[in-house]
């Protein structure tokens, strides 16, 4: 299995776990990571059965404003940035232990201003390939009825009712 992990992370796959297709033939990611895994299964030769998507960053429904508010926040104090962020991601739950990776602010433009197009997931579908989008309902970070609506057309999409961006559920 290859697996891309979120912006600014390493070693996050453990959040997904209970979800994960563990295969040779299997590729996922989780937010920016799913842009990575999905670019990468589109443009892949070698076999692959299934592309899981989790919490996939979407946010071509949100404003300029709102993408620049990011962009300056980073430059303006990236250390304090990256710590709202992972903070947002796991909201309304408290932060669970992370490992940060690498991170640029050339990564959060791309994150920040990727769409996805019927063109990229038609692409991916045409090999074959199933495609499983997991979000969470309580998901703060992205646009997750967006994100349902556009991939209800090429994907399974499994709705995780009280699940943050990290698919974690509050009880």
């Amino acid at each position: 299995m290859k697996f891309y992990s979120g912006f600014s992370l390493k070693e996050d796959q453990c959040f997904f776990d209970p979800f994960l297709d563990v295969s040779d033939f299997t590729v996922a990611g989780f937010s920016y990571g799913a842009i990575k895994a999905a670019c990468y299964t589109a443009e892949a030769i070698e076999r692959i059965d299934t592309l899981q998507l989790f919490s996939p960053a979407f946010f071509q429904t949100k404003k300029e404003s709102f993408r620049r508010l990011q962009m300056s926040g980073y430059f303006k104090d990236s250390e304090r940035y990256l710590e709202k962020f992972i903070t947002s991601c796991f909201a309304p739950l408290p932060k669970s232990p992370i490992k940060f990776g690498e991170n640029s602010a050339k990564a959060l433009e791309e994150l920040l201003y990727f769409e996805w197009t019927k063109e990229l997931m038609e692409t991916i579908c045409s090999k074959g390939i199933r495609v499983e989008v997991y979000l969470g309902l309580e998901d703060q970070v992205i646009d997750v009825e967006g994100a349902r609506e556009f991939f209800l057309s090429f994907a399974t999409v499994t709705s995780i009712r009280k699940g943050n961006h990290f698919l974690q559920e509050l009880v």
